[in-house]
Formats: structure tokens, sequence, C-alpha cells
């Protein structure tokens, strides 16, 4: 079974500066919730009992919202507002929080959580990658990994011009939805060799610690969890989930409001 995630929330968020100077993005609201916190209630309602936030220097404000706020809970119930208590109280999951001294790639972040994971199957949420649809699409994607117990990327078929912004996989169909991967192309310029594109959803195992640790970095120290994806297909199986859920990139301004729009929307209707 899968009960441990991580989620990479170090990284600079410079596609949204200035905001992102003092705000972390994940913490951009969303009908009064923040984003990281839909994906952290993604996670709990797809069976996750452990999460480890990956952090930067600046984002402690992440940490202080899935902790108790004592004095804030106890001027609403002074005050007669403990109808507002749900809304405050941290979700009933363990969480545990360590901090990437640079921003030097997802590679590196996955890297931090070596011990957390153990030799534990685990899942990886990149949370600016968010699907409002319920129950979440990860549920299937780990009884995926329960069936052919290797690792498992979420896909979405991407339009033609926009897969130089994503990773791209090549592989074979094998039952609808599900293909077996032969290589993934890092933001391809030219000639993509398909259109589906990785998106921000991961089911790994701990053999992926050992394909990070013999990567060399990049330019600028980065390492990309991209090449070490491709080391373990060369060497064992992997496997992409397609999604058919609509999902919105929040670091983009336009995709951003369209979550908004749609999360009221469904507060509306219930």
């Amino acid at each position: 079974m899968v009960f441990k995630a991580i989620i990479p929330a170090a990284g600079y968020g410079t596609r949204n500066l200035p905001i992102t100077k003092a705000i972390p993005k994940e913490m951009f609201p969303i009908n009064s919730r923040p984003v990281i916190d839909y994906i952290v209630q993604e996670a709990i309602h797809a069976g996750i009992k452990e999460i480890l936030i990956i952090l930067s220097r600046n984002k402690t404000a992440i940490m202080d919202y899935f902790d108790r706020s004592i004095e804030l809970e106890w001027f609403l119930n002074t005050h007669q507002k403990s109808n507002m208590l749900k809304g405050i109280v941290p979700p009933k999951v363990s969480f545990q929080y360590v901090r990437q001294p640079q921003a030097l790639g997802l590679g590196q972040a996955v890297q931090l959580g070596q011990t957390f994971a153990g030799d534990d199957p685990f899942v990886v949420l990149l949370p600016d990658q968010l699907c409002l649809k319920q129950p979440p699409p990860l549920c299937k994607m780990i009884k995926l990994y329960e069936q052919f117990k290797h690792p498992v990327i979420g896909l979405q078929t991407v339009e033609r011009e926009l897969l130089q912004n994503y990773g791209v996989i090549s592989g074979k169909q094998i039952q609808a939805g599900v293909y077996r991967l032969d290589s993934i192309v890092e933001k391809p310029q030219i000639n993509p060799p398909s259109h589906l594109a990785v998106m921000g959803r991961y089911i790994l195992t701990s053999k992926i610690f050992a394909a990070l640790n013999q990567l060399k970095a990049e330019n600028g120290g980065e390492l990309q969890l991209t090449d070490a994806l491709n080391v373990l297909i060369q060497q064992d199986e992997a496997y992409g989930y397609v999604f058919k859920e609509k999902w919105y990139d929040t670091s983009i301004e336009s995709e951003y409001i369209n979550a908004q729009r749609c999360a009221y929307k469904m507060n509306k209707q219930t």
C-alpha cells in the first residue's frame, strides 16, 4: 500500500513575482483555502497517512497553516464562533518538513525525502498542478501501482504547441489510458515523441534514489527528476496513466483564475 507522500514546495515562484517575494505561490487562495490545502486533501482522500513537505527558508507560512492556532481556537470558542473551528483544525495526517537550502531542481527535492520514504513506495505531488474533480484521480494511480508494483506517472494529452513546456513521454499503450514507458523527453523544442505530457503526479519506489544518486548535476547544480526516471525506465519498468480530468497550473495566472471560478461554482452547487 502507498501511505507516504512528498510535496516539493521550495521553489522561488519566479513566474509569479513580485507577489511570491512575500507569499509562497502554494498559499495563493482558492475559496479561502490555499492551493496546497487542496493538494494535501487530495493525498488524504487517496489514503496517504504521512506527508513530507520540502520547504525553503521563506516558506514557513506553509508550516503555520498546517499547525494549530491555540489563540484563534480560543477566540472562536469564546466569541460564539465555534462553527468556524472545523475550517481551521489541521487535517488528521502526520506532517514532516525539511528545508531545501537552494532550489536545485525537482530531483534534488525528491532526494531530500530519502530518509522519509525509506523502502516504501511514495507519491510525489507538485503543488501547482491542481485537479478539482472528486474523487481525485490520484486514487486511480495508486490502484494502478498496486497492480504493477512499478512506478506510475500521471499524464495528460496536451496540444502540440504547448508540449515544449512539459516532459513528454514515449511509450506503448497496453490498456485504455495506460502506457508502458520507453523514455521521457524534457521540454522538447522539436519533434515531441507524443502528445502525452507529465502532469505533476508520480508514484515512485525507493529505486528512484539510487537513480538520482548516480546523476551528475546540470549546469547550475540542478538535478532533474526526469533524468532519474529515464534511468529507471531503462533498468526496469514504469507506467503512465492518462488523466481525463481537467487540470490547472496555478502558477499560470489565467489558469489560476479559471481554477478559482471552477471552485466557486462547485462551492455554490454544494
